[in-house]
């Protein structure tokens, strides 16, 4: 096993171990003030799965969507949607790949 492969394996293994913690959202506030979180706990081939096969494709629609982003700027500065262009095809995909917990639904960053 050459250099490659095994930095690759250690930063897959490195990648799915930090995500392991269940994603816990603030649901609402009980009668005494305290919060209350509902946890998303996916399965293992869920995390399996989005390790494998979600987050490489995310990661390419965030290239590809940063590409077509530049490659629209002129025309989307012209029509005064830059903002708008820019967090549909570079911000919603990357947040998805980086922010997103290992086989959650939702993602943990709420800020827009």
């Amino acid at each position: 096993m050459n250099l490659l492969h095994r930095s690759a394996a250690v930063l897959a293994l490195t990648t799915g171990l930090l995500a392991l913690p269940a994603h816990a959202e603030v649901v609402q506030q009980n009668a005494s003030g305290n919060p209350v979180y509902e946890v998303e706990a996916p399965p293992a081939y869920s995390m399996i799965g989005d390790l494998l096969i979600a987050r490489p494709l995310l990661i390419a629609a965030t290239a590809v969507g940063t590409v077509a982003f530049v490659v629209s700027l002129p025309f989307t500065a012209l029509g005064g949607n830059v903002k708008d262009a820019g967090k549909a095809l570079v911000v919603d995909p990357g947040k998805e790949a980086f922010v997103r917990c290992l086989g959650c639904t939702t993602s943990g960053y709420k800020r827009d």
